[in-house]
């Protein structure tokens, strides 16, 4: 019997937590991935579990580098490298529309 192939992965993800009313909501736009929860410690513990299922799917399904790819990741020297994150302001939109 083979034994089965195992893929450690060390990744360093941007995580955005909001608060809207009295749920916790965190999300990475490098997975485009987001759980919600009722306490920010819980909404953490939770988005944990998210990123686990997802990478489990992606490596069942046999598209961890097509969804990874399409995401805008890299595979530098067999090491997948999510997308920079550079940046995350609150901007003001000043918008006009016409009746």
């Amino acid at each position: 019997m083979k034994p089965d192939k195992k893929l450690m992965l060390k990744i360093s993800l941007p995580v955005s937590f909001f608060k809207e009313g009295a749920t916790f909501i965190a999300y990475s736009p490098s997975l485009d991935l987001s759980t919600s929860a009722k306490s920010f410690e819980q909404a953490k513990r939770r988005f944990n579990e998210v990123v686990e299922i997802f990478f489990e799917e992606l490596m069942s399904k046999g598209t961890l580098e097509k969804v990874l790819t399409e995401l805008g990741w890299q595979k530098i020297q067999k090491q997948w490298i999510p997308p920079t994150l550079i940046a995350q302001e609150s901007e003001t939109f000043k918008l006009s529309f016409a009746n």
